[in-house]
């Protein structure tokens, strides 16, 4: 038995710029973490007591006789390109999918080192990148950037860039204090709201080019602005919130589904009663919201969206990992009779 845990992903700045389109003319980059919200996958070989050759447990329960029947995409495919056959394999997370938080590319990483596992492979945290944006953009054919994947898969605080040539991830360093008071001045909230982000995406790409390529250009710029912010002790780290601010005001103009009148709402919300700065998470249309708000003014922040659900979380460093493996006896494997 194999179980795997992957953290989800806060992206801050950089967001479109990641997408293959985009960063192969122009270059792209994001600023982005890992926080302590994970997905399990926990995969075995299913016993061949069965009617079934495969049992799936998500969202719903699919129980198959071949990888063809699957309905869920991802595993479909994910177990036709690594020719994995009659497994069980369930999942489970601590936020809901379809947020905002890249959920189908942390399951997407977690399963395929889970399967990596289980054939006995080495596979870095490059690979399992790698395979999972094959797997989402070409085999899924799923609209979306890179970002999530490369997050997922390494884990910590990281500008991630993107060329024409691939990507590279650079960790951001921050003195611990620094770093432990940007963590206590972001504040994130559920919206209610969940959506297909590969959907979203399609709409959002509906948006005109040359009008979304000047905005992406200064986007752009950002992440090396904030960056900036971040590894300089001497400048103000409220300034990172206040380009969050910015950063917001242009990405909803990026595409018709990025936001609406009641995340509008939400947000101008948390700005009256003193937030610097946030931003929806995500490719738009719902999940969660951040915000950055200085200590005193947090209380007034969390009342005004009290209708909301308010949730914690640490950055985390570590990136998709391994928690558990056992062998499994074989003893009860037997053939099915033909």
């Amino acid at each position: 038995m194999i179980i795997t845990k992957t953290p989800f992903r806060m992206s801050f700045f950089g967001g479109g710029t990641d997408m293959k389109d985009y960063f192969e003319k122009n270059g792209g980059a994001v600023l982005s973490t890992t926080i302590d919200k994970y997905c399990y996958v926990t995969i075995r070989h299913l016993p061949r007591f069965f009617d079934y050759a495969t049992e799936l447990a998500y969202s719903r329960m699919e129980r198959v006789k071949s990888n063809d029947e699957i309905e869920h995409p991802l595993i479909r495919n994910a177990m036709n390109m690594m020719d994995l056959h009659n497994l069980r394999l369930t999942y489970e997370a601590d936020l809901p999918a379809r947020s905002g938080l890249g959920t189908s590319s942390s399951f997407a990483v977690g399963m395929l080192q889970a399967f990596h596992a289980m054939k006995h492979e080495e596979a870095d945290k490059k690979m399992l990148a790698d395979e999972a944006i094959y797997l989402e953009r070409t085999l899924c054919d799923e609209a979306g950037g890179w970002q999530d994947q490369i997050a997922a898969a390494f884990g910590g605080f990281n500008k991630i860039v993107f060329s024409s040539d691939g990507y590279e991830v650079m960790p951001v360093t921050m003195a611990p204090n620094r770093k432990d008071e940007l963590n206590n001045n972001i504040l994130m909230f559920f919206t209610g709201f969940t959506r297909n982000s590969s959907e979203i995406q399609k709409i959002n790409n509906e948006t005109s080019i040359e009008d979304k390529n000047i905005i992406l250009k200064r986007m752009l710029e950002m992440v090396s602005e904030a960056e900036d912010i971040l590894m300089d002790e001497t400048s103000d780290l409220d300034n990172f919130g206040k380009l969050l601010h910015e950063s917001w005001n242009l990405k909803r103009k990026t595409g018709k589904a990025i936001t609406n009148s009641g995340i509008d709402a939400l947000y101008e919300k948390g700005m009256n009663a003193g937030a610097l700065g946030g931003k929806l998470l995500g490719a738009g249309g719902g999940g969660f919201l951040i915000f950055y708000v200085q200590p005193d003014r947090q209380d007034a922040v969390k009342k005004a969206l009290s209708d909301l659900m308010y949730i914690p979380f640490k950055f985390e460093n570590d990136g998709a990992t391994i928690i558990h493996a056992s062998p499994e006896t074989n003893e009860f494997d037997v053939k099915r009779d033909s």
